[in-house]
């Protein structure tokens, strides 16, 4: 079970960006407490990916701050990316590996329990592929891999960019029920998605370009 605290939260404050010298977006606020989803929506250029960078501490905010649990999470960027799962457009599955070992050499689940990663792959219907060099994997099933390092990571804030991209709809539902194994474990989800993942109590950030 993840350890979290009954008071932990997430949260942006008055939150900007900027993409050369055009703002993308200002004013923004957010908060997410142990077991919430927050969906990001809006328009291609709107700033969604550029949002879940900064909360990965990926990418500067052009004014305001991210907290964690009270404390700026710009104070020690390490410690708040131990603590999160990043998925973005680019799966980072390296083809000379197989299923297993590019979900088990993934810096942050290096140790897990061969368990763990065994219920990774079952939780994505890839356990058949464990030992398969992942150069011969479908789009899909590349997509399927990583995810898989969400569920076999201890990270407790889930950041999803498009996570259904190349995945069929046996593959999403498989992504939906690890969200909602994650969030029933106290784990907090933000995600920019056009597809509806079929999931109960989600806040909706809506952004608007300027």
């Amino acid at each position: 079970m993840l350890k979290t605290k009954a008071r932990l939260m997430f949260q942006g404050h008055d939150i900007a960006c900027e993409r050369g010298e055009r703002r993308i977006f200002s004013g923004l606020d957010f908060q997410l407490a142990p077991g919430q989803a927050l969906v990001l929506r809006g328009p291609n250029g709107c700033g969604k990916t550029s949002l879940l960078r900064m909360a990965a501490t990926l990418l500067k905010t052009a004014a305001g701050r991210l907290t964690w649990d009270g404390v700026d999470v710009a104070e020690d960027p390490d410690e708040h990316r131990a603590r999160l799962h990043f998925i973005a457009h680019q799966d980072a599955v390296k083809g000379a590996l197989t299923v297993r070992e590019n979900i088990a050499t993934w810096p942050k689940i290096r140790g897990s329990a061969d368990a763990r990663i065994d219920m990774a792959m079952a939780a994505f219907g890839i356990e058949h592929l464990a030992d398969t060099p992942a150069q011969y994997l479908s789009a899909g099933q590349h997509r399927r891999t990583a995810l898989a390092r969400l569920v076999a990571s201890r990270a407790i804030l889930w950041l999803l960019d498009e996570p259904t991209v190349s995945l069929d709809a046996d593959g999403t539902a498989c992504l939906q029920q690890a969200i909602m194994a994650h969030r029933a474990d106290q784990g907090m989800v933000m995600a920019a998605t056009h597809i509806e993942l079929g999931l109960d109590d989600v806040e909706i950030l809506q952004l608007k370009p300027q």
